[in-house]
């Protein structure tokens, strides 16, 4: 008996040794099957707009959703120069992320992290990540968006980001956001009205486009008078 025991010992450990390599590489798997289902999402997302993971939230929250998805064309240029001036000025420079200002968040520990997210890297995040700030998703943020900047151009990329961004309690999209604070369509939205909806991305919760506070009004001014220095820098969202 102690001799059949001693020669099942040999054979536990390679199986053992073998249960432990294809655990591994079950868990080094999964990142990769995750970003080929993330990029075919992407891919229908090219003809479809799609919601945002927020959206989705309050949908199985049963909260109420207020979008209403238009093309880039159905936007003012003015709200698209607005949201370069104030979140992503390198914008038709960059691939979708800004790795000069990613060194300089990282150097400057009192930096902003918004300051060197892409509109690219903001549109990944609302589309396919959950909110606030990690190292995790930043890692994960960061190829998605180099993917689908390449993927969907610059345009689209635009045109998804005006669709999904959040304006207020439940409001998502350029056109749902310019009924709500100014009674009208997004392509009728003045430079000055387009100024407030971009003073109030960092935060839509506490801030408001339709009744700006001193704060607002004072950035809203700033990204006005940043719209003329950027005009020159949209031509990858223009026809």
């Amino acid at each position: 008996m102690a001799g059949a025991a001693e020669r099942n010992l040999p054979r536990a450990r390679p199986r053992r040794s073998r249960r432990v390599r294809q655990i591994v590489g079950t868990l080094l798997l999964l990142p990769a099957i995750g970003f080929v289902l993330v990029l075919g999402l992407a891919l229908v997302y090219s003809a479809v707009m799609p919601p945002s993971t927020l959206m989705l939230g309050r949908w199985l929250m049963l909260q109420p959703v207020s979008r209403d998805p238009v093309p880039l064309s159905g936007i003012a240029p003015a709200l698209v120069l607005a949201v370069i001036a104030s979140e992503d000025q390198r914008f038709c420079l960059d691939h979708g992320v800004d790795f000069s200002a990613i060194r300089d968040v990282v150097d400057d520990e009192d930096s902003p992290s918004r300051g060197a997210s892409t509109i690219a890297m903001q549109t990944v995040k609302n589309v396919f990540l959950w909110p606030g700030r990690s190292y995790i998703r930043k890692a994960v943020e960061i190829p998605l968006a180099l993917a689908l900047d390449t993927l969907w151009g610059k345009r689209r990329m635009m045109e998804i980001y005006l669709n999904v961004a959040e304006w207020g309690d439940g409001i998502y999209g350029a056109q749902a956001a310019s009924r709500h604070w100014f009674g009208k369509d997004a392509s009728r939205l003045s430079r000055a009205e387009a100024a407030l909806l971009a003073a109030v991305l960092p935060n839509p919760i506490l801030r408001s486009a339709g009744r700006p506070s001193p704060g607002v009004r004072r950035r809203a001014a700033r990204i006005q008078a940043m719209m003329g220095q950027v005009e020159g820098l949209t031509s990858c969202v223009r026809r």
